[in-house]
């Protein structure tokens, strides 16, 4: 998501990423389609072992593209994405929330803070769940926010216990997304809805293309992903799980045409942003291996920003070319 550190917040000197945990990933990553189905929270989790302090330090606490108007901040456009998800789950003060894929906990914080609402984040990463507490405290939002370790697909949860579920971009990590969906559905109250947006190949994407699979495999492995599933899987597992669909729109094109959800990441000449310009990645990468030569960062830091850096081009290509959007919005309800 991000295009390795950018400007956003204090560098971490606790940074996970090892030159043993780079190449467990990248043998991860190097394995047939249908293992990497079979090991899709394995990707996961030691993606987001290495990768979790560079989305903080460039991104900020919720880890999500957003639809940007003309003249709006990201933060201001993360914040009110958020906003009309809250909206559309019909959120007030007390309700039970389901947060699939929480991250560090940006959008949970949100959803208390700004709506009363009582959020159990599901996520299978240790040290994203000891982050995200450590904000809640600092919050004051440690009441209204819980975490549970565990995999979406087999969610330790009663049925029928959840007032609404939403998810940010987290479920592109699974490999079968109506066992995630159908997890999602059991545990909702009659009524309840589902909110949230998924990464998905649009259908200007083509198979014998041979760009379009580099775009999309690029993705892929800089973002901890063992596939991207296309809008009508997406379509039909939902509706395979049981939901009646409300609504599903393709937000990458709702923003502003002078502010595309890959703006953040592409390689633009501004002081704001000089580590996107190549002038900018070389002396990023310059100090982190200075950095770590003198071990004030674990070793590999800098191969894992060049990770997210070549991550930010794909994800900048399959944006720019139509074949990829990771904001497929949905809105779906689990019947009465």
């Amino acid at each position: 998501m991000t295009r390795g550190i950018t400007e956003n917040s204090t560098y971490n000197a606790t940074m996970k990423p090892t030159v043993d945990g780079l190449r467990d990933y990248a043998s991860l990553q190097d394995i047939p389609i249908e293992e990497r189905h079979a090991r899709y929270a394995a990707i996961a989790l030691q993606y987001y072992n290495l990768a979790t302090d560079f989305y903080e330090f460039g991104w900020g606490q919720s880890f999500h593209f957003a639809p940007r108007v003309k003249g709006e901040t990201l933060r201001a456009s993360i914040l009110r994405y958020e906003h009309r998800v809250a909206e559309a789950l019909g959120c007030r003060a007390g309700d039970s929330l389901l947060d699939l894929g929480c991250g560090v906990g940006g959008p949970m914080r949100t959803m208390a803070r700004d709506f009363g609402a009582q959020v159990t984040g599901i996520n299978i990463n240790e040290y994203q769940i000891d982050r995200g507490r450590t904000h809640n405290r600092k919050q004051g939002l440690e009441p209204m926010c819980r975490f549970v370790l565990a995999d979406f697909t087999s969610l330790p949860l009663a049925d029928n216990s959840y007032d609404g579920a939403y998810e940010f971009q987290a479920t592109c990590h699974a490999s079968d997304r109506r066992a995630v969906y159908s997890e999602i559905y059991r545990v909702l109250k009659p009524g309840a809805s589902f909110v949230g947006d998924e990464w998905c190949l649009t259908p200007a994407y083509d198979a014998d293309n041979l760009e379009h699979r580099r775009i999309k495999r690029d993705i892929e492995v800089g973002n901890g992903l063992p596939d991207i599933e296309s809008i009508q899987g997406v379509l039909d597992a939902l509706s395979g799980a049981g939901f009646e669909i409300v609504l599903h729109v393709d937000l990458a094109s709702s923003g502003s045409p002078e502010t595309p959800w890959h703006l953040p990441l592409s390689r633009r000449w501004s002081m704001a942003q000089l580590q996107c310009t190549r002038a900018g990645r070389a002396i990023t990468t310059g100090v982190l291996k200075l950095m770590e030569s003198i071990r004030v960062a674990p070793a590999g830091t800098a191969a894992v920003n060049e990770l997210l850096c070549l991550s930010a081009d794909a994800l900048v290509q399959g944006g720019r070319t139509g074949i990829f959007t990771p904001l497929y919005f949905l809105h779906a309800r689990k019947p009465l």
